[in-house]
């Protein structure tokens, strides 16, 4: 049989696709899920705010200065506690995140279910401005004056 004929595939050939059921097309979303809800269950029955539970924060510690995650711990045993203005007060950027990661997974598993890819592709002046206002958030609250953004 003459070279590149016939019903055998080379080895560098792509594999054809094999559609995937929605339930497995839900495992790796479900998983994440299953992770960040063990973490927070964790977090909501273990108290950040009792000493000896977790480690300090490096910066904090070495230096005396607010790092952007500190107080985020607090936040997330406040909000799995229910208590969202305590959440805020620990760490207002933190609960954010969570709402905007919730958001975000919940674009992620539709998308799943209609069986197309997630896209993350924010344009960078999104990405820019986020880490300005973690930045000013962070000068803030290690200045005398931003005694209320301390955790």
């Amino acid at each position: 049989m003459p070279r590149g004929r016939g019903t055998m595939h080379s080895v560098n050939a792509p594999r054809p696709s094999v559609p995937r059921g929605r339930a497995a097309r839900l495992a790796v979303p479900a998983a994440a899920l299953a992770a960040v809800a063990g973490a927070f269950a964790y977090v909501g029955a273990v108290d950040p705010n009792e000493p000896g539970h977790y480690p300090a924060c490096p910066l904090l510690r070495l230096t005396g200065l607010y790092c952007p995650g500190c107080g985020g711990l607090r936040s997330a045993h406040a909000v799995v506690h229910g208590d969202l203005l305590a959440a805020l007060q620990a760490n207002a950027p933190a609960v954010l995140g969570y709402a905007g990661l919730a958001v975000l997974w919940t674009v992620w598993v539709v998308r799943t279910v209609r069986g197309r890819p997630l896209r993350i592709d924010p344009p960078p002046a999104l990405l820019w401005s986020l880490g300005a206002l973690l930045l000013v958030f962070t000068v803030v609250r290690n200045l005398p004056f931003g005694g209320w953004l301390h955790p």
